[in-house]
Order: structure tokens, then C-alpha cells, then sequence
């Protein structure tokens, strides 16, 4: 498989603080991360890059000491991002500048026709399937809760003024629980990780019919129109075919 990606600045911050990884096709690994960091002038930008950084080296240097099935390697993507929420977690307390410091994580590896998904926060993983786009992922966001409870409509949730906070992220305390997910993948899938800087300015049906248009050049075309709306956060966007 390969992936595709582009990340901006967007209009209104002073850094870009979303960081991603995308290996290359020869990868014994094939293995997609993408973090927005927040906190603090430059905590957000150290938390996404370790967080991306240390999930890499940790799956890379451990999937081979692993059976390679379902379970053992659900196991592996849930240690990577436990590993570095403690990672980020330790290195907010070196320095009062990154005190409180944390990021979201987004981990897809694809090994034997499965994407294995390891998930906290509130940027997002789509799987697009024929004519249909579907989120494989749950915001970790109070408008999210609120929208389960039944307190909000989904109207409501698009347009929250707290449509930014989160209730889990990766950093934050001593201890984060990841949600971790295993799904078959098919020959003409297309798989989607963003950050809310796209989903926040583009609708759903317009990612869609970009990315299923032509994925190569997706990330590109739905950073411009995320920015041409407003680009009020940074964005990222990662395609895999």
C-alpha cells in the first residue's frame, strides 16, 4: 500500500503543531501515525513528534518478536501508544514550558489485508469502501458525550463552541487506554486519518467525494479548501491506498 500526505499550518496559528509518519511502500511494516499536539507554545509540537517517534520505533522493533495475528498485534499498536503517552507524559515534566502538554493519536498498521487501528483523542480514521465513507474511529470529545447522552443533536455537535475539548489525550495523565480495532481491508478500499483541522472546516461528503476522486492528490486539494474556509487549526492529511 502507499500513502499520500500533506500537512499545513493552516490561517490562524503560529506553528504547526500536527505531526505524521507515513512509511514507504518497501516497509516490512506498513505503518501510518498522526498526532496533533497541544499545549504551550512549543509543548504541542514536542508532544505530537515524540508521540509519532516513539510509536514508530516501538512498533518497528518489536513486530517481528510477535506472532503475527489479530490479537498479538492489537497487543503490540495498544503497548506502542501506552508506551508513548508515558513518553510525552514523563517529558512534560522537564520543563515548566511543556507542563500540561499532551496530543492526539492516530496509529493505522496494515499487515495481511487488516488495518489494525490504535486511537485517543479526537483526530479521526475513515475507511471509504465503494460509495460509502465511513469514521472508524469515536472522538474522544465532550461534544461526543454529549451527543451520545442524547443532549445535543448531531447539528448541534458541528457548530459547539466546546467542539475542540477533549476528554482523553495522549500525554495528559500517567496512564491513557488507547482504543484499539482490527478491520478487514478490501483491494479498492481507501483508507483516510485527518486531524480536526479538516474535519472541523469541510464537510463530510466533500472529503468524500474528493478523496474518492483521485486519493493522490486528495490530501493536497482538501488542505486548500480547509484553508480557503477559514484554516483556523493546523491540518493534516493522510491518504492510503
Amino acid at each position: 500500500m502507499r500513502g499520500f500526505a500533506k500537512t499545513d499550518i493552516g490561517k490562524a496559528r503560529e506553528m504547526n503543531q500536527d505531526y505524521y509518519y507515513v512509511s514507504s511502500p518497501e516497509s516490512n511494516v506498513q505503518l501510518y501515525i498522526l498526532a496533533d499536539g497541544m499545549g504551550g507554545y512549543n509543548g504541542g509540537d514536542v508532544a505530537s513528534k515524540l508521540a509519532v517517534e516513539t510509536v514508530k520505533n516501538y512498533i518497528e522493533n518489536n513486530f517481528n518478536k510477535i506472532e503475527p495475528q489479530k490479537e498479538q498485534i492489537l497487543q503490540l499498536v495498544k503497548s506502542a501508544a501506552e508506551y508513548a503517552n508515558t513518553a510525552v507524559y514523563e517529558k512534560s515534566k522537564t520543563s515548566e514550558d511543556l507542563q500540561g502538554m499532551g496530543t492526539t493519536l492516530d496509529i493505522c498498521l496494515i499487515y495481511n489485508n487488516k488495518v489494525y487501528i490504535g486511537h485517543v483523542g479526537d483526530s479521526r480514521i475513515y475507511l471509504i469502501r465503494k460509495d460509502i465513507i465511513r469514521k472508524l474511529t469515536k472522538d474522544h470529545s465532550y461534544v461526543q458525550k454529549l451527543l451520545e447522552d442524547g443532549k445535543i443533536t448531531r447539528e448541534e455537535a458541528n457548530h459547539h463552541p466546546k467542539k475542540n475539548m477533549l476528554i482523553k489525550a495522549l500525554g495528559c495523565t500517567e496512564y491513557v487506554e488507547p482504543d484499539i480495532r482490527a478491520r478487514n481491508i478490501e483491494k479498492q478500499d481507501i483508507l483516510l486519518m485527518c486531524s480536526d483541522g479538516l474535519t472541523n472546516m469541510v464537510e463530510e461528503s466533500v472529503i468524500y467525494k474528493l478523496v474518492k476522486e483521485n486519493p493522490q492528490t486528495a490530501p493536497e486539494k482538501l488542505v486548500d479548501l480547509a484553508n480557503e474556509a477559514g484554516g483556523y487549526d493546523n491540518i493534516t492529511v493522510i491518504t492510503i491506498i
